[in-house]
Formats: structure tokens, sequence, C-alpha cells
């Protein structure tokens, strides 16, 4: 039975025939939580992991994962982020389109675009999502909670409602040009 076992796993399949995932996404640890409980015989702890994940080409997700051990939590959270990921649409691979805001509870965090050479300026979890996204030139603020979780959800929030100016010209019917140029004549009488 073992044998047979590796000879699929020497074929790239799984024990579902599944192929395997090739590793193209990265991950980023970003808290650990510890808890314990109090039996007894004295305390059991419990870890809770947030990781985000994401192809560095416009893909990003995360998870938590919760267990009795960390690399067990870990890795709960990294297939949870690699479930449900989202694609973000981004300026000539290194900004965001426009200016966004996310909030999720008492978290809110700013979005900016910036440009070629600004690198990421952003806080702790925020940079990790910018990081595993593909950013190279944002400017980010949070303003209010400063949980981590609250504030990847606001950021994720945030990048769900960035819009391209394709994604606009399709909805409202128009062509990519005309809306490029109504933009670039606002710019210009301001």
């Amino acid at each position: 039975m073992a044998e047979r076992e590796n000879r699929r796993e020497d074929r790239g399949q799984r024990r579902d025939n599944r192929p395997e995932e090739t590793p193209e996404f990265a991950d980023r640890l970003v808290a650990i939580n510890r808890v314990s409980k109090t039996v007894k015989g004295g305390k059991r702890f419990g870890f809770a992991a947030l990781v985000v994940v994401g192809d560095q080409r416009g893909r990003v997700g995360y998870g938590k994962g919760k267990a009795k051990e960390v690399p067990e939590a870990i890795r709960k959270a990294t297939e949870q982020a690699k479930r449900q990921m989202i694609r973000v649409p981004l300026k000539d691979s290194r900004t965001l389109h426009h200016d966004i805001e996310g909030r999720h509870g008492a978290g809110k965090v700013v979005m900016r675009t910036a440009v070629a050479g600004t690198g990421i300026i952003a806080g702790g979890p925020m940079r990790a999502v910018f990081e595993m996204l593909g950013l190279q030139d944002v400017v980010a603020k949070s303003i209010g909670s400063q949980n981590p979780y609250n504030m990847i959800r606001a950021t994720i929030d945030g990048l769900q409602k960035e819009a391209s100016p394709r994604q606009t010209a399709a909805r409202r019917g128009k062509k990519v040009a005309d809306i490029l140029k109504k933009a670039d004549a606002e710019a210009v009488e301001a």
C-alpha cells in the first residue's frame, strides 16, 4: 500500500488523483497568537496563525488557522488563503489604478497610487498584502484598528473595490480611450 502511494507521489499526483499544486504562490506569516486553557493537569496551549498568500502578479488571499501546534495552524491558514484568493488589476504591474479606501469594523485603511521608485510605504500587515500582491509602489495608511486581522480584512475590502479603466469602460459601455481622455481633461482643468 505504501509502495503504491509512493509511486503516485512520484508521478506528481495526490491520493485523490488531482495533480499536485506547483509552488507558484508565496506566503507570508503575519501573526501568531497563543491562547491557553487551564485544565486539571495544567495548561493546554493552542495557536492561531494569520497568513497572506499571493502569486505576486495580481492575486492575493488571506487565511487563518487554529491548531494545537504552530506548523499545523500555519498549514491550515495557508490552505484557507489559497481557497479565497482575489484578483486585483494593477497599473503597469506595479501600482494601483486609483486611490481607494477599505473598511472592516473599526479598521480603516487608505491606499494611494504612487510614482515609480516610491516603494511600499505601509505598516505591518498591509505591507505583507502588498508584497504578496506584487505591488511595488504604493502609499498606505491605517486609521483606526491596529488589530492585524481587521487591517488585512480592510485592505482586502479596499482592493476589491479597485477597477481598471478597462472594467470601468465595459461597465459604462464606452471605449477605454474615452474614459482616459476624460480623466486627463479633468486633470488639466484642475
